[in-house]
């Protein structure tokens, strides 16, 4: 792995990566409802709860996890 490599990952926040995820996540379940079952979308909806209560909550699971995994905010 060369410096640009490492250099352009430190640059990707914490908060940057939540959106990603969670966009992913959405796209993902909206694809599984599509293709697979039409249950799939409370997939989509728990995705949704979750970004709901972490506006009041300030609290966001992945946001744990992402720390855990070396991104700063």
């Amino acid at each position: 792995m060369n410096n640009d490599t490492v250099t352009a990952k430190s640059k990707f926040s914490m908060h940057q990566a939540l959106r990603l995820i969670a966009g992913v996540m959405i796209l993902v379940s909206l694809a599984l409802t599509y293709f697979v079952h039409p249950n799939w979308v409370f997939f989509s909806v728990f995705i949704a709860l979750n970004l709901i209560q972490s506006a009041f909550t300030k609290w966001c699971p992945m946001i744990t996890i992402l720390k855990k995994a070396g991104l700063k905010e």
